[in-house]
């Protein structure tokens, strides 16, 4: 028998071998501006992102995603790389985020969610956190129908929504909320519309909007690129665009048809629009099956980002590549975040 089925001995053996053990960092941001209210964390200040590109650029080893991929189906991860990722395509990638990257000479991969580019509406979460999370009253009941399914919810007493509800709640994710809290409901009803396709999305938003009694004016910082602001982030020789379907659907969801069409046509768009080919993809949501990998590879992509948090080593799935979601933490703290991750 080998030593090594003792689980302790493992454990020792891998401490031991780590170390010599080359590993990357794949991070993940979505925006960069000053947010009212973050219930994804999805904002890093400009100030705070611009410490954190200064740690890459003193203590990592900033590189491309194509670098890392390359480098990792070749198993020579770089140590101590370090990969900056944007997902979904809000217009502040081009004009808080691409200015910092520049002044520190760092790569970065932005996942575009081609449906979206040059909308005069927002993305469906931004419109329904407007709708639900501002102070005030809403009615007591929220019903809405999709396909001639029926989903219900009874509000109780998060109807009445205080501005200390508000304020306590700007420090809070919606994925730890209080299930009875009114960014509990704000939480339900996202996990509910995540699942249904665009076509249904946004005539739910519509059904929501006539119960809450409002419109929702679309805040500038929340639109996504323009066509042609697209092409200006793209421009950089650093800068590489990667596909993130065209609606933004989570995949797992869906049949393999509807998915190999979203990723084909986001894929085909950007390359029209860029003129450049684009062989990488993240997934929305962090959602997939085990068919999604191989119609990636169908669609002629080399590699694909999860959300699920990890190093890259030699070993790493290429088209499940982990990346760790960056919070909105000064320059400090984001240093001993990256210190923690590289000796996890």
């Amino acid at each position: 028998m080998s030593i090594l089925s003792n689980p302790k001995l493992r454990q020792v053996v891998r401490r031991a071998v780590k170390p010599f053990i080359p590993t990357g960092v794949i991070l993940m941001y979505h925006r960069v501006g000053e947010p009212d209210l973050d219930p994804w964390s999805l904002h890093v200040t400009r100030k705070n992102f611009q410490e954190q590109m200064e740690i890459l650029r003193k203590y990592a080893n900033p590189i491309s995603l194509r670098e890392l991929a390359q480098a990792q189906q070749k198993g020579k991860v770089p140590r101590r790389s370090v990969v900056v990722t944007f997902d979904d395509g809000y217009a502040d990638n081009l004009y808080n985020a691409k200015p910092i990257l520049e002044r520190y000479d760092i790569p970065a991969t932005f996942f575009i969610a081609t449906g979206h580019i040059g909308q005069e509406r927002g993305f469906w979460w931004d419109e329904l956190q407007k709708l639900f999370l501002q102070p005030g009253k809403l009615p007591e009941k929220l019903t809405i129908e999709v396909d001639g399914a029926v989903h219900t919810w009874d509000l109780g007493t998060v109807a009445n929504y205080s501005q200390d509800d508000y304020q306590r709640d700007k420090g809070r994710r919606a994925y730890e909320s209080d299930p009875s809290s009114r960014l509990g409901f704000y939480y339900s009803v996202w996990q509910t519309i995540q699942c249904f396709p665009k076509e249904a999305q946004l005539p739910v938003i519509e059904q929501i909007k006539a119960w809450v009694g409002s419109e929702v004016v679309t805040d500038p910082d929340d639109r996504s690129l323009l066509p042609e602001e697209l092409c200006a982030l793209g421009n950089r020789e650093l800068t590489e665009i990667g596909a993130h379907t065209v609606t933004h659907p989570s995949l797992k969801e869906h049949p393999a048809e509807f998915q190999l069409k979203e990723i084909q046509e986001s894929k085909a768009y950007l390359e029209t629009l860029l003129n450049r080919p684009v062989t990488s993809f993240a997934y929305p949501y962090g959602s997939y099956t085990t068919e999604t990998v191989s119609l990636l590879e169908q669609a002629g992509l080399d590699c694909a980002c999860s959300t699920v948090e990890g190093l890259v080593w030699k070993g790493s799935n290429g088209f499940l590549l982990p990346r760790y979601h960056v919070h909105d933490w000064s320059g400090e703290e984001f240093a001993q975040q990256l210190e923690k991750w590289f000796n996890n």
